[in-house]
């Protein structure tokens, strides 16, 4: 039997468009990432794809995403789970700062480390600070020892890959049909995961804004194929994630 799973980086972002560090922090859609879901979600319809479950994280971004997505496919009732464990990497004191502001002080070179580096952590947050999400009503149900106040990609990782197996895998396994709203790291830490990624070749991976990833995988959740679908139906297969 396969399995076809469909991950969903948010549409672009005020952030993205102004080369923003965003982490957690809560940001609106462009017009252009508005644009993105609507086709996202029209071309998810055409194809004839049907889900039984949604898992979002709980940034506005995603769950905009997710709701356009559903709106454009005509699903009403869809069951959701929503976890901060699905967040964007938590980005600590370089949230709401430009790249290249950051780049004039730090360098170019720990810039791009900070964004696409395996285990480098950004300067982490006060917990006096507002933008530590302990001090985020959102939030206030979680222990603020497992709250981050700064993150690299493996911690990331290390929160997003025992949600996958614990709630998402089972979903799966069951027959379900899923699909997973979230943000460009937290979809990398997946990807890594489910395919075996090295840590050197995570570094070149990104992922596009509001166009649906998909994976096909054997019973044993291996990948079998991935593409990425695009307008009428038109399946872009990747074979290798190249450096961008």
């Amino acid at each position: 039997m396969t399995h076809k799973l469909v991950l969903i980086r948010h549409g672009q972002t005020i952030y993205n468009q102004q080369k923003v560090f965003c982490g957690w922090t809560d940001v609106d859609l462009t017009e252009q990432g508005i644009k993105e879901a609507e086709s996202a979600g029209q071309n998810l319809k055409k194809a004839g794809y049907v889900f039984d479950i949604a898992f979002c994280s709980v940034l506005k971004r995603a769950i905009e995403t997710l709701s356009i997505v559903l709106d454009e496919m005509g699903v009403e009732k869809l069951p959701i789970e929503y976890s901060w464990k699905l967040n964007e990497r938590h980005y600590g004191d370089l949230q709401g700062k430009k790249h290249e502001d950051v780049a004039k002080v730090c360098g170019v070179d720990q810039v791009q480390k900070w964004r696409r580096s395996f285990c480098e952590r950004p300067p982490l947050l006060l917990e006096t600070d507002p933008r530590n999400p302990c001090n985020d009503e959102k939030y206030c149900d979680i222990d603020k020892k497992d709250l981050p106040c700064g993150e690299s990609l493996e911690d990331t990782i290390k929160r997003v890959t025992p949600y996958w197996e614990n709630e998402i895998v089972p979903q799966i396994k069951a027959g379900r049909r899923v699909i997973v709203a979230a943000s460009g790291n937290s979809l990398r830490s997946l990807v890594k995961y489910i395919d075996n990624i090295s840590d050197d070749d995570i570094v070149g991976l990104e992922i596009k804004t509001g166009t649906p990833l998909v994976y096909e995988l054997d019973d044993n959740l291996k990948p079998i194929r991935k593409y990425y679908l695009l307008d009428n139906g038109v399946e872009e297969p990747i074979e290798l994630f190249k450096k961008g």
